[in-house]
């Protein structure tokens, strides 16, 4: 890993809500090294011809995913299969291929609840609330339970700023399963972000006094939020080795500088705004919030008795999205300059190119801290540059690959013959592209030309400096 993705490495240990990386580095570190020297002792007794190589497993996501890729491919269509490798790829951080997983599902079920709801948590991953919010509503119209919306509903009206609907979404999910965490974490940190201090403590509390990590990092948050920093640096000194709780500190000052809904963003995704952006309210919130405040004045002046129970989304006065969602169209509507998210920061840790790219994150690196040392010189730039590919298959076997290439060739020859074959590594498998080409917009003419002959493709872009080689 780069210096530069170091502050974002610091910044994640504390924020990733995932289990699996709810601990610092070194713990980390301290659970794997008696292993290590219990396997050492053994190996070093013996020929140096005869000595073991031990790989690592894949993670329990991305089997399920290399699972979900066989099965599509013995049938492609299959709506479950398609389902599956989405959430899979989602929470291996791999969102460009989870939309694409879910794109196709889309086509194939348009009406599928599943379909809307891992799209949704697609976009909440990515920091695109007003797109993930109708897309929630769509899920439980079309009969979503109400267990698997409500939480994540619940931050993405966080993440727009709307802490009183997202506290009683919070409250509603909790009812229904008293076990979640992460739905406490998560309405706790939105009671600070609405300056309830004994609402954060009490919900708090339980989850303190049974040592749990996640909830240590909420109230770090929580507590610098409401500009209680010393507290705050306190519980990250306690928590974190000296150096690097020195790094991460400075970050929590900014907290309080930050609108409702970065603040959100920051302490539950890891999403931070761009410098110039600090404080600043993102247009499409700004446009989202003031479309769903117009729409409540008008149903509360009317007095209407048909507006649905339960924590109301918000009426906008821009039309509604249809029910289904167009591929091509879900890519190109994500900001164009991409950054990255908190799954980025491990990379060091395995499976570096499932990393995925968060719509509004940015590198934590770029914010200029007052008093901290001048950054190191910006590193020499990859040799392998961003770029645009179409990817027509995954697999292990290159030899197959090949077939498979030659395959699609002699389907589409005016579309693939200008193009040679390449392959990057995606977990334990290999994507088969056909590019890079210059732009989305003609990475959507190839792909929609292509299905005209029969052939499924999707999206993929390459993040600078992962190496994409020739098939030959």
């Amino acid at each position: 890993m780069q210096d530069r993705a170091l502050p974002i490495f610091l910044f994640a240990t504390m924020i990733v809500p995932r289990p699996d990386f709810q601990m610092t580095a070194f713990l980390r570190a301290s659970a794997l090294a008696m292993p290590a020297a219990l396997l050492c002792a053994p190996v070093t007794a013996q020929n140096a011809t005869s000595r073991e190589v031990v790989q690592p497993l894949p993670s329990k996501e991305t089997q399920r995913l290399n699972r979900a890729l066989l099965r599509l491919a013995k049938r492609p269509k299959n709506v479950a299969a398609l389902i599956e490798a989405g959430e899979a790829a989602t929470e291996v951080g791999d969102l460009d291929a989870a939309i694409g997983f879910y794109g196709k599902a889309d086509e194939i079920a348009p009406n599928d609840w599943r379909v809307k709801l891992g799209m949704a948590r697609v976009f909440l991953r990515s920091g695109r609330p007003t797109d993930a919010l109708p897309l929630f509503a769509a899920a439980q119209s079309a009969g979503a339970d109400a267990n698997d919306v409500l939480s994540d509903r619940a931050l993405a009206l966080d993440l727009v700023g709307d802490s009183e609907n997202a506290q009683t979404a919070y409250k509603r999910a909790i009812a229904l399963n008293s076990s979640d965490d992460e739905a406490k974490r998560r309405l706790a940190l939105s009671y600070a972000i609405s300056g309830n201090r004994d609402g954060f403590e009490e919900t708090l509390r339980p989850m303190i006094d049974r040592r749990d990590f996640a909830s240590f990092r909420a109230r770090a948050f929580g507590l610098a939020i409401m500009g209680e920093q010393d507290r705050a640096a306190a519980i990250v000194d306690a928590v974190m080795p000296r150096d690097l709780a020195g790094r991460i500190n400075p970050y929590l000052a900014y907290m309080p500088r930050l609108t409702k809904a970065q603040q959100a963003a920051a302490a539950n995704l890891g999403i931070f705004p761009k410098a110039a952006d600090i404080g600043r309210e993102d247009p499409r919130i700004a446009a989202y919030s003031s479309g769903a405040s117009s729409a409540e004045s008008s149903v509360r002046t009317a007095g209407s008795r048909l507006e649905p129970a339960g924590p109301p989304l918000g009426r906008r006065t821009t039309p509604a999205p249809e029910p289904s969602f167009d591929l091509a169209q879900a890519g190109a509507s994500a900001p164009s300059t991409p950054s990255e998210s908190v799954a980025d920061a491990f990379a060091d840790l395995g499976d570096a190119e499932l990393a995925g790219k968060s719509g509004n994150a940015v590198d934590l690196a770029a914010i200029e801290i007052p008093r901290e040392a001048a950054p190191a010189p910006e590193p020499a730039r990859p040799q392998h540059p961003a770029r645009i590919w179409v990817q027509l298959a995954t697999g292990r076997d290159m030899g197959a690959l090949k077939f498979d290439w030659r395959r699609f060739a002699r389907q589409a020859p005016e579309l693939l013959g200008d193009f040679r074959p390449h392959v990057t590594p995606w977990g334990q498998a290999n994507r088969l592209l056909a590019g890079p080409v210059t732009s989305r917009a003609e990475a959507r003419e190839l792909i929609n030309a292509l299905k005209a002959k029969g052939i499924d493709t999707f999206r993929f872009s390459s993040p600078e400096g992962v190496e994409i080689k020739e098939l030959k």
